[in-house]
């Protein structure tokens, strides 16, 4: 075991001198009575000689001016009131019961509820953490940002505006007043309106032009040649003249695939809107039967729309055959030649010989006429064809019809 050093053994301290009962600095031994004081952690101001209990220093101070001393703790059990309270000290916070910085009349200085108070040169510094803590949130926000209206900027996202004022009520009737359009945008935007319904109804009329009409010519057509065909089954139709409107035979073009019934009558609306093909019988544009001797068997068809029978027939080729089918016979014809554009005007393709058809003397001739280009009537197509057979109905369908 280490003996111990003579300074301690002495009471002489490190230094060359000795403290008070020989320890140094003055400290009495551990296991010397009163070493804590009386309660046990007093100030370490009692000597052996003296014997007795010095107290802390505000006691000290009290005893000596003669006055009674007392603890700032409150006795057990002992009335609040009892105790008078600085004049200086702020009321309880709900949250903390730190120290608080009083204002100018003796009161704590409060925010505004929702405002972001600001600092006050003159005020004190806030004392205790709780205080510090609480000040800086209302300097920088309860985050740690600065408490500022946010002005939106070009990457702002929406809805990031900054608090406006609210207005007065001249400013509001002012701003209602601009907001109400004036003559020129009405009278603009029933314009847009009126060119918008007007865009809409043309639409529909083309929609019912190129596609509805088809559909309902064509329906038509197809009912007025079943009725022609069961009249012919029953004996119900004789050839010879006919009423305008009236069915009396079909027309054949195998290669367009065509089968339309023909009608008495270039009418549009009895005949040609109605998706059949008419024959041109009338003065001053009448031409030859299919059962004439010699003459020009004239037809007229539309080319778009209702039905459009003739649209490709400048697609025929000389030699294609082109077939009209009566009640008693079938007509079989070359197509000869074609007149891609001519005049409306122009009636002399239907004359007996036609002109312009390459015929030089009478014959037994079809001519189909339609308008052209397409989608107009500015102008007229016409195809001609000659007479190559007849062939009764008795004898069956002819080859151009079978094959």
């Amino acid at each position: 075991m280490t003996a111990l050093r003579p300074e301690r053994e002495s009471g002489a301290d490190g230094r060359g001198g000795a403290g008070g009962q020989g320890t140094p600095y003055a400290r009495q031994p551990y296991e010397g009575p009163g070493a804590f004081g009386e309660g046990g952690y007093g100030e370490r101001a009692h000597t052996p000689a003296e014997g007795t209990y010095r107290g802390r220093p505000g006691e000290r101070a009290h005893r000596a001016a003669g006055e009674p001393y007392t603890t700032a703790r409150e006795p057990y059990g002992a009335p609040r009131e009892s105790f008078p309270r600085p004049a200086h000290e702020p009321p309880a916070d709900d949250e903390t019961v730190a120290l608080r910085v009083a204002g100018p009349s003796g009161g704590t200085v409060r925010p505004a509820s929702g405002a972001v108070p600001s600092p006050d040169p003159s005020a004190p510094p806030p004392v205790g953490r709780a205080a510090r803590r609480k000040a800086a949130r209302r300097r920088h926000g309860r985050r740690g940002g600065a408490a500022r209206p946010r002005t939106p900027g070009p990457d702002s996202p929406r809805g990031t505006e900054a608090p406006r004022a609210p207005l007065s009520r001249v400013e509001a009737r002012r701003q209602a007043r601009a907001r109400k359009p004036s003559a020129g945008v009405i009278a603009s935007r029933v314009i847009g309106e009126l060119f918008i319904t007007t865009g809409v109804l043309m639409l529909l009329f083309v929609t019912y032009q190129l596609w509805w009409t088809n559909v309902r010519a064509q329906a038509q057509a197809d009912r007025a040649a079943s009725s022609l065909q069961d009249d012919w089954a029953d004996g119900k139709r004789n050839p010879g003249a006919f009423e305008p409107g009236q069915g009396f035979a079909l027309l054949h073009i195998p290669k367009l695939d065509v089968v339309v019934p023909i009608a008495e009558g270039v009418s549009s609306k009895g005949v040609l809107d109605r998706g059949m093909v008419g024959h041109y019988g009338s003065d001053p544009l009448k031409t030859a039967m299919p059962d004439a001797e010699t003459g020009n068997f004239g037809l007229a068809g539309h080319r778009n729309t209702h039905g459009e029978p003739f649209r490709y027939i400048n697609r025929l080729s000389p030699g294609d055959p082109i077939v009209v089918e009566t009640q008693d016979k079938y007509f079989v014809y070359k197509m000869a030649s074609m007149l891609p554009v001519t005049s409306p005007g122009n009636v002399s393709v239907l004359d007996p010989i036609p002109r312009g058809s390459g015929f030089t003397r009478p014959g037994r001739y079809i001519t189909l006429t339609t308008c052209t280009p397409e989608f107009t009537s500015k102008y007229r197509l016409i195809v001609w064809g000659k007479m190559v057979e007849e062939r009764p109905r008795s004898k069956g369908k002819p080859d151009a019809l079978v094959n």
